[in-house]
């Protein structure tokens, strides 16, 4: 007996300097902004390099000999400061993320996001509770973190009040905010932001490539069904019954129900999304309807092409009906202050952008992202490696690397000019690669010494 508590002691050990070990690896890395800043700098290097080195290559569809260009030349530099605001305000998710916070801002600042995840879990049948409270964090991440400073306080507040451990409650919040940050039933903010990065990466082989923000909407709404029943499972199966029965002080837990205001707030809401979706079906049922394509398709309607326009008004009409309702908003100013206070949550990202966005410039520039996604995809293809174990690779490449850097954005800023060019070549399209990416990235989540929630 003494003999298996000190190799478990051990085991622990080692995993405990595992994980220390990671986390010193990850403080050590430059902010992400200065990461960019540094990337964009070795491409101007790298392009002089693959210059004098005569690196090339020639692309399989059009049969072009692609060599690459330096810019650290007299022209290569005078195209880098040209370009240098354009390259900043042309980037693709700066204004897509920007309209989409600002309509996510007016519902945030109202109350509306924090009203309807407390309700939807207050609400939950005893026996559907911890269902309930996993598939709330996976929704939470339509307002970005808020599910990290609402849902999960509040997880322990209820398991509390039913008798339950809290700390198996927070537990399962935490599982579905943090794991299934990547799934949802509507849009979030994660949408339009990685879609805009896909979108530029893949125009490095095709100029009019699009990246829609719904293109993984299919997978988002299966895995948010799956992580929920597999939270569920682990946390009643496993986590509760290892736990045991909660011995703490329950008297003074108290959980704030919706008041009346709330409540007459949501009455508003629920016109004003009834009034929307009967203004949408209008303008889609009719084949001549108003947001369908000139030729009568759905598919490349606005409704698809623009969803950022409507996740926009969708939200923020939304937010002001409630804001309206609970008395929350009193006039306009309150509404754009609400705008307002999105925008002051991207004032890092914004930094981050400007040279990402510049890394992102060069590395097309330069034709360093073309050779070598040809030169890759000639390696792997040669190889015989299939699609299913190329996949399983690149999620465990993208989970390795969420270990040491927790920005999604910063990271497939990365890893999108390299790996979306590269499998473009090889016939699988840019939606692909970013809903693997989105796999890897979210299932390291949870473990990760680098997400700030954690600690």
């Amino acid at each position: 007996m003494p003999e298996k508590s000190k190799t478990k002691k051990v085991k622990k050990s080692l995993f405990n300097r595992f994980l220390n070990f990671i986390e010193v690896a990850g403080n050590a890395l430059p902010h992400p902004a200065t990461l960019f800043l540094i990337l964009a700098l070795l491409a101007l290097v790298m392009s002089w390099i693959a210059t004098i080195t005569g690196m090339e290559a020639v692309n399989p569809a059009t049969g072009e000999l692609v060599k690459p260009v330096n810019l650290l030349s007299s022209e290569g530099l005078h195209k880098v400061l040209d370009g240098m605001v354009e390259n900043f305000t042309g980037f693709a998710p700066l204004g897509i993320v920007l309209v989409a916070m600002l309509g996510i801002g007016i519902a945030e600042s109202s109350g509306l996001i924090g009203a309807v995840i407390r309700l939807l879990v207050l609400s939950a049948p005893k026996r559907l509770l911890t269902f309930v409270l996993v598939l709330s964090g996976v929704l939470s991440n339509t307002a970005s973190d808020i599910g990290y400073v609402l849902l999960i306080p509040l997880a322990g507040v209820i398991f509390i009040a039913v008798g339950r451990h809290p700390i198996a409650g927070m537990a399962a919040a935490f599982a579905g905010v943090s794991g299934g940050f990547s799934a949802n039933l509507i849009l979030g903010t994660i949408d339009p932001l990685l879609a805009g990065l896909s979108t530029e990466a893949a125009r490095i082989i095709d100029p009019d490539y699009y990246v829609n923000p719904t293109a993984n909407y299919y997978f988002m709404v299966v895995s948010t069904f799956f992580i929920a029943f597999v939270g569920t499972f682990i946390t009643e199966r496993v986590v509760e019954p290892r736990l045991g029965k909660y011995t703490g002080k329950t008297d003074d837990v108290k959980i704030e129900k919706l008041d009346k205001k709330e409540k007459r707030g949501l009455r508003y809401t629920i016109i004003m999304t009834g009034f929307i979706l009967v203004v949408i079906l209008i303008g889609v049922i009719p084949e001549d309807g108003f947001f369908r394509s000139p030729d009568g398709h759905i598919l490349e309607s606005p409704l698809i092409k623009d969803v950022v326009a409507f996740l926009f008004l969708i939200a923020g009409l939304t937010g002001i009906a409630y804001g309206i309702g609970s008395g929350k908003f009193k006039n306009d100013t309150d509404v754009m202050n609400g705008m307002s206070s999105a925008i002051k949550t991207l004032s890092m990202y914004i930094v981050l952008v400007f040279f990402a966005a510049q890394f992102v410039a060069y590395f097309k520039w330069s034709n360093l992202g073309v050779i070598l996604a040809i030169q890759g995809a000639e390696t792997i293809s040669s190889s015989g490696i299939g699609l299913i174990p190329l996949m399983i690779l690149f999620i465990i490449l993208s989970a390795s690397i969420n270990m040491l850097m927790g920005s999604a954005s910063a990271k497939w800023a990365i890893l999108a000019p390299i790996f979306i060019p590269m499998f473009m070549l090889m016939g699988y399209s840019p939606e692909l690669s970013q809903v693997v990416y989105r796999i890897g990235d979210s299932v390291t989540n949870i473990i990760s010494p680098m997400m700030s929630f954690l600690r």
